[in-house]
């Protein structure tokens, strides 16, 4: 079993940028994809982006393309998201989570984390 932990998120005005982390316990971390999710106010959990367990290939949604990049440290058991140019579409709770594939399917994902809220303000 994995636990993750996300932190990082917050306030941030438009154009700013936040870089969230993913903490993952246990000594497995390296042997599962992640992926990152948000869940806007009133809406769906969407895809973000994803990674696979070697780091390489990652895969982004459009939304956040060129934006966005999705990252991870095998050793320190950590993954990232970094985010640039914020757009106060981008506003809603991010979820790490970690399974077999790098995906875009949150079904595809065994694990999660509880959740941080980003807001960016106009």
């Amino acid at each position: 079993q994995v636990q993750l932990v996300e932190s990082g998120g917050g306030l941030v005005q438009a154009g700013g940028s936040l870089r969230l982390s993913c903490a993952a316990s246990g000594r497995t971390f390296r042997t599962y994809a992640m992926g990152w999710f948000r869940q806007p106010p009133g809406k769906e959990r969407e895809f973000v982006a994803a990674i696979p367990r070697s780091g390489g290939g990652t895969y982004y949604a459009d939304s956040v393309k060129g934006r966005f990049t999705i990252s991870r440290q095998n050793d320190e058991n950590t993954g990232y998201l970094q985010m640039n140019t914020l757009k106060p579409e981008d506003t809603a709770v991010y979820f790490c989570g970690v399974g077999p594939w790098a995906t875009s399917s949150a079904k595809d994902y065994s694990y999660w984390g509880q959740g941080t809220q980003v807001t960016v303000s106009s």
